[in-house]
């Protein structure tokens, strides 16, 4: 990938500066940006417009590189509770355990020098594959103008160019994600029912988890099944964060520290006493997807991060920014 360009480069020394300006007059309430990924594509896929590309990734990794202090989740949380975080810290962290962040996004992360966290779902690793992926890769590979899914009470729908496959995929999965497991299996097994040869290799196998690690990246913890852990049972939780968790630490030999909460949404996606079970299953953190940044006030249980969407160089820098400069209530 070309350098970001010269106009590029000095308007966002010029934002970068501005920043450090008014983050210092806040004093100690040093912030820290946490950074949400999941995909990273060889190339833009029509079925997954909100997942970065390759050369978008590349350029958001030397940004942070350039002009920001990328550090270990585990630094920064220890910097952040001692009120010693450096100007524009940064963590950049993926969710769900996809092979493309092994295949794709770790070469990148290694030529930038970047530390980087992977919460991974360890039920889907070596040939797994996520129900909402199972749904996107159906609706990809349907023939025709409409999907008719009125018999299981999910209505009809246009497919017929790709941006109408795109559009009724995330439809479907809006539908679906806060279903009941068995009832939504249902739904998603009858959707597939329809295509054959869906893929077995969009998750990260064993071995790639280990070279992630090997590489000095931090694996964390992220269920089993990826659940909405709300919609669990006491028992029924526990399984699959200490489950998923103890799976990582005979895969990588190694503690498993921190956690990521599946969706991450508090009192939707978990609930508070998923909180304290997370804390007693022996973690040392765990990140939500409540958008903001942290400071030394935040829950380290629930610390807040966002995903960076913009796709050019300049709203990118301006959104980090102006996250860093926005007061925390």
């Amino acid at each position: 990938m070309a350098s970001v360009n010269l106009t590029m480069e000095n308007t966002a020394l010029a934002l970068v500066k501005a920043a450090g300006g008014f983050m210092c007059g806040f004093g100690r309430r040093r912030k820290l940006a946490i950074l949400i990924y999941h995909r990273v594509l060889s190339e833009p896929d029509f079925m997954r417009p909100d997942e970065v590309d390759v050369y978008t990734f590349a350029w958001q990794m030397e940004i942070l590189a350039r002009y920001f202090n990328v550090l270990p989740l585990a630094e920064a949380l220890d910097r952040l509770r001692r009120g010693d975080l450096p100007l524009r810290a940064a963590c950049i962290t993926f969710d769900d355990g996809y092979a493309d962040n092994a295949t794709v996004a770790l070469p990148i992360l290694k030529q930038w020098k970047l530390p980087a966290t992977f919460f991974i779902a360890t039920g889907f690793l070596d040939g797994g594959r996520m129900w909402n992926d199972t749904v996107l890769e159906s609706v990809r590979k349907l023939d025709g103008e409409c999907l008719d899914l009125s018999r299981i009470g999910l209505g009809v729908h246009a497919i017929g160019t790709p941006e109408e496959k795109s559009r009724t995929g995330y439809r479907l999965l809006s539908r679906l994600k806060h279903l009941p497991p068995s009832q939504r299996a249902e739904y998603v097994d009858h959707i597939a029912s329809r295509v054959n040869g869906l893929p077995d290799d969009l998750m990260m196998s064993s071995v790639q988890v280990k070279e992630l690690h090997a590489h000095g990246m931090e694996i964390g913890g992220h269920t089993m099944s990826h659940p909405i852990l709300a919609n669990l049972s006491e028992d029924e939780a526990r399984r699959e964060i200490g489950e998923g968790k103890d799976k990582l630490e005979a895969i990588v030999k190694d503690r498993i520290r921190f956690f990521a909460y599946p969706n991450g949404k508090p009192g939707k996606d978990y609930k508070p006493e998923q909180v304290g079970m997370v804390r007693d299953l022996g973690f040392h953190a765990a990140v939500s997807t409540t958008w903001g940044v942290a400071c030394n006030r935040s829950d380290i249980w629930q610390l807040p991060r966002f995903t960076p969407w913009d796709r050019s160089p300049l709203p990118f820098m301006a959104r980090l920014v102006t996250n860093y400069i926005k007061p925390i209530t």
